[in-house]
């Protein structure tokens, strides 16, 4: 699925994926893998267990995924397919016991909270349920309260750069990104390798996603990460990366 906005186009199945993604390549061009299910009907986790079991196959780096996660037999699942994180959103809101139980037998690192939000009439207000369903706190509040429960990393996403890429949210995040410790994702609205460097070069961002540059722009993957090397950011540097970008 490609998203805009949290609105959905498919674009193929997971066969149409295998064929077109090569997941070991793209592996040398990126830190971590980040795989969310989107399906908003017919959701299915052992469906979605077997196509993570395929993706990871070759792959060395973290994979962390999300999407329907509810249960302990859920996150167990995921983690058993081969994925090393789970990325919770819904329950990240509605569930403390569970992430407090996942805590207690993988540790904080095993969680990723994922923080959808966007701004109305001045108001960062916090969405859950695939971007549907509005919650109580604005988003400063709610990531305090999501601090509480020490969690491994927050994925700070932004509904309305989603899929734009047109850059990172940062200017109306950076008085709250300043008082988060949690390690921040920034995701949402990368188009090109100068958007993933002016998140990095943030002190409060810990690292930055993009789907966009994954999605459309053939060796941009490579080259971006070439770029942001060549600015001196600290990333680690692959032996076989250049191969890639020739």
């Amino acid at each position: 699925m490609l998203s805009r906005n949290f609105r959905l186009q498919k674009v193929g199945d997971f066969s149409w994926l295998k064929k077109h993604y090569n997941f070991e390549k793209i592996a040398f061009s990126i830190d971590e893998l980040i795989i969310l299910d989107v399906t908003r009907e017919g959701r299915s986790i052992n469906e979605f267990s077997a196509a993570i079991k395929e993706v990871v196959k070759n792959v060395f780096i973290p994979v962390s995924v999300g999407g329907g996660i509810r249960s302990m037999s859920d996150a167990e699942i995921m983690l058993n397919s081969g994925a090393d994180k789970v990325v919770l959103n819904t329950a990240l809101y509605n569930d403390r016991n569970l992430i407090l139980s996942l805590i207690e037998r993988y540790g904080s690192q095993v969680i990723i909270g994922s923080v959808d939000y966007q701004i109305e009439n001045g108001v960062k207000n916090v969405y859950i349920e695939n971007g549907v369903s509005k919650i109580v706190e604005n988003l400063e509040k709610y990531i305090e309260n999501i601090e509480k429960m020490s969690i491994g990393e927050i994925y700070l996403n932004s509904i309305q750069k989603d899929g734009t890429g047109q850059g990172y949210d940062i200017n109306s995040l950076s008085s709250i990104l300043l008082k988060i410790s949690t390690p921040v994702i920034l995701a949402g609205g990368a188009g090109n390798h100068n958007h993933l460097i002016e998140g990095l070069k943030q002190n409060s961002v810990d690292a930055v996603a993009t789907a966009n540059l994954f999605n459309f722009l053939g060796d941009s993957l490579p080259k971006s990460r070439e770029e942001i090397l060549n600015q001196k950011i600290d990333l680690a540097r692959f032996s076989t990366l250049d191969s890639f970008i020739k």
